[in-house]
């Protein structure tokens, strides 16, 4: 297939890139101009990268000349702590999508993918499942919920296949090293814990090729064509039981200093997803516990940075 991908220098964007490589797809980047691309390092010849902001005229232009087949759109503003321009969600997140279905649509497409977030939701003490109404508590899940919205209703005026993945907290290899996970990693090999939320704070954490296969399933014909997707395990996970499987598979003698950092404004006791619609539609589920995935995280992250493997 010929696709193309925005977000392919992201964390969740590479991965997915790195595997159609593998798949033998034909893989277009759109790239921002000022774009860093250490996570794209070691692939060459076989990815296509064009220099655009979603925003350009020549976005469709770029367009045209790919043809895409599969269209993966993750690129994102706002997602991290430290991205709290609000006028940059709305254009990366709400115009960017706008712009760049619209392009799309002039080629024509077998399937679009937006890759969308939890976060839309807003709070909830349950598992919400895709049908249930939004209640963004951000300005970054605002910019989200009227993207998916956009992409639904395109979907559906258009007659073509849009799909959004609202995405719970994936995990794994060329994570932002600022983020949790890296952080909690290169702290424990030292023998030592980085500051701490509340042990209560809970999170689904979905392993990152997980991640990917459910992109890959929702390029795919089966299921409904204007279709919302919760990918997370099913599972919550709280800080408490990650810093109990990170003491023991990296043997830390060290106790953690629980509360020595803030609670953050999304930071919450309940956080788990409904899968029961993209089990059903997709026959996606995850392969990886967390356990799993976080020991597959830590062999990616020795390898990265040439320390010996897990004993």
């Amino acid at each position: 297939m010929r696709c193309l991908v925005t977000g392919g220098a992201g964390f969740v964007g590479a991965n997915l890139v790195r595997r159609l490589g593998k798949e033998g797809h034909e893989v277009h980047l759109l790239l921002r101009p000022d774009q860093n691309c250490w996570r794209l390092e070691g692939l060459g010849k076989e990815l296509r990268r064009h220099t655009v902001d979603l925003l350009d005229l020549g976005l469709v232009g770029i367009a045209e000349t790919i043809q895409p087949e599969w269209v993966f759109h993750l690129a994102a503003h706002g997602a991290y702590s430290w991205q709290t321009d609000v006028q940059q969600m709305v254009k990366t997140n709400l115009l960017g999508t706008i712009n760049l279905v619209q392009a799309c649509l002039n080629t024509g497409f077998d399937s679009f993918v937006n890759a969308g977030s939890s976060s839309e939701y807003g709070y909830k003490n349950h598992p919400p499942s895709e049908q249930e109404l939004p209640e963004p508590n951000s300005h970054y899940a605002v910019s989200k919920v009227a993207a998916t919205l956009f992409c639904q209703h395109t979907s559906r005026r258009e007659g073509v296949r849009i799909r959004t993945l609202r995405l719970y907290s994936a995990f794994g290899a060329y994570e932002d090293p600022n983020r949790l996970m890296p952080t909690l990693i290169g702290r424990c090999l030292k023998g030592e814990f980085p500051p701490l939320v509340r042990p209560e704070t809970a999170r689904d954490y979905v392993y990152i090729d997980d991640v990917v296969d459910a992109f890959l399933l929702a390029a795919s014909p089966r299921g409904q064509p204007d279709a919302i997707y919760n990918v997370g395990t099913g599972v919550q996970t709280t800080l408490g039981e990650v810093v109990e499987i990170a003491k023991r598979v990296l043997e830390v003698q060290a106790e953690p200093s629980w509360g020595s950092m803030p609670s953050r404004q999304w930071d919450t006791n309940c956080w788990v997803a409904n899968n029961d619609r993209i089990r059903k539609e997709l026959e996606w589920k995850p392969r990886y516990a967390f356990e799993e995935g976080f020991r597959e995280m830590v062999e990616c992250y020795r390898k990265a940075h040439g320390i010996g493997p897990v004993r």
